[in-house]
């Protein structure tokens, strides 16, 4: 007899439909699957086997042929362990299941019959809810995970023998999502723009960057404070809208790493890599052809602390992504995208000492080791960065309590109003932010007065900048008016977004 059971498997973050054949007949015991399945597939006959036996079914001593199909798509991973396990105790007529039904399965089996989470659930809920697909039976571990979809009937079990007792009677109730997003994720951050003593014209910086999404280099010498402002630019950014939070979601859940008790990640990620990270690590790849760094830092930030201490290829390979908000990944075994729609922030020293232009210590180092050590940044990197702001010691008379600033909530407040003008501007678009428009996008939504076009005309033509840059300044004073509250872009906007792209010029 043979049965046909429904899972799925994963590319990248776009699910994949697959059909569970199975046929047993008399012949020699064998057990075979085949349709280009990786090591854990070919290893899931001696799991399944033990499953079924272990869990109070019997084992069938006839020709097993297992056919993942279509069989053209590489099979990866352990999740087809209870589809299979159930198509065969279909088929031997041990358990009650009507074909008809559109149920499919995911799951890893134990050799004892339990079944554990498997990675990459989310974009098999979603291509399955594509395929009008509506029942999901899942392992307990993924539930709220595989749950966050709306209009999807899950089912989450812990064994094997609970999956066969549902499959008779069909009388349990989906499970419910209870949805986190309202709260409040202050109360377990032991960040806050409150610790931050002065740096007045930083602050200003980050909030503009973070206001717009923008690209941000801090630099200044040792101890200045960069790292700790950077680790608290993500206390003054929005939470993630749904759409957002599912796409990074299921980023995270292809890799495995999806918080079992939360289901949907709504706190904009922060990913901090080390600087001997390497390309690989940054963009993703390797034989899994896994997400990298920049993907996981999808609708957040990529904070790349001491940025001149990265390998220069490393940096390089960030060019691309930064343009196009997403990256191609080809190999030998398969092609994927994932998107990297995130913003860069990037610390650094003025010099290797970390001295050089400062009244606090004598600068060591030649003007040759400055200048090879800074020019780590190359010139197209530079142009795709928006903003740059230097971060110098705080004098002690700052350290006042009465000189006490603001609190992330406050400065949050501000960039939320600002990026809710932004959220209606691009209603349209897939976006949400100043810093993903494309240059039609800016011609429309950047309008200058007279003195305002004199003003980009001179600065075009005076420092002789790129068209890039130009249209980075134009951003950037977009989100600075955004910021304010105004419809129109002013002169002083121009200005104070060409100061933080003149610093380029003084590094």
């Amino acid at each position: 007899m043979s049965v046909n059971i429904i899972t799925a498997t994963h590319t990248g973050i776009k699910g994949v439909i697959v059909s569970v054949e199975v046929d047993i007949t008399r012949g020699l015991p064998c057990f075979n699957i085949v349709g280009l399945g990786d090591t854990a597939v070919k290893e899931s006959k001696e799991r399944v086997r033990s499953a079924i036996i272990n869990s109070g079914f019997e084992f069938p001593i006839c020709r097993i042929t297992v056919n993942l199909a279509p069989a053209s798509i590489k099979k990866v991973g352990a999740q087809f362990d209870l589809p299979i396990a159930i198509g065969i105790l279909a088929a031997t007529g041990q358990i009650a299941y009507d074909l008809k039904n559109n149920y499919l399965f995911i799951g890893e089996l134990s050799l004892s019959g339990e079944i554990r989470r498997v990675s990459g659930a989310l974009p098999i809920v979603i291509e399955g809810k594509n395929n009008e697909i509506n029942n999901f039976i899942v392992p307990m571990q993924n539930m709220n995970e595989c749950a966050v979809v709306e209009g999807t009937n899950i089912f989450p079990f812990e064994n094997l023998k609970q999956v066969a007792a549902f499959l008779l009677n069909l009388d349990l109730l989906p499970y419910k999502y209870e949805n986190m997003s309202n709260q409040n994720f202050f109360n377990c951050s032991n960040f806050d723009f409150v610790d931050i003593i002065g740096q007045e014209s930083c602050k200003r910086a980050v909030e503009v960057a973070a206001a717009g999404g923008h690209n941000i280099i801090l630099s200044g010498p040792p101890g200045s404070g960069k790292t700790m402002i950077a680790k608290r630019i993500p206390t003054i950014l929005p939470r993630l809208n749904y759409e957002e939070a599912l796409e990074v979601t299921k980023i995270y859940s292809v890799t495995g790493i999806v918080d079992t008790i939360d289901g949907l990640i709504y706190e904009r990620p922060f990913r901090n890599p080390h600087h001997t990270s390497s390309s690989i690590a940054i963009v993703g790849g390797g034989r899994s052809l896994l997400p990298g760094e920049i993907s996981l830092a999808h609708n957040g930030v990529l904070f790349l602390d001491e940025i001149l201490e990265f390998k220069k290829n490393v940096l390089e390979v960030l060019r691309q992504p930064i343009e196009d908000k997403q990256i191609k990944i080809s190999r030998a075994n398969g092609t994927v995208n994932y998107p990297a729609s995130f913003m860069l922030v990037g610390t650094c020293n003025p010099c290797p000492c970390g001295y050089y232009g400062t009244n606090i210590k004598p600068c060591t180092c030649s003007d040759y080791e400055r200048k090879k050590y800074i020019h780590k940044l190359s010139g197209p990197l530079l142009d795709r960065i928006d903003i740059f702001t230097y971060v110098n010691y705080v004098p002690i008379s700052k350290y006042k309590k009465e000189n006490i600033g603001e609190t992330s909530l406050e400065v949050r407040k501000r960039i939320e109003d600002a990026r809710n003008i932004q959220k209606e501007r691009f209603i349209k678009e897939k976006f949400y932010c100043n810093a993903q428009m494309n240059q039609s996008l800016i011609n429309k939504h950047c309008e200058l007065d007279s003195r305002s076009m004199e003003l980009i005309e001179r600065i075009y033509t005076k420092f002789h900048i790129s068209s890039r840059a130009l249209s980075r300044i134009l951003k950037v004073s977009r989100t600075i008016a955004d910021l304010d509250g105004r419809k129109k872009i002013t002169e002083d906007d121009i200005m104070e977004s060409w100061q933080y792209r003149k610093a380029f010029n003084e590094i």
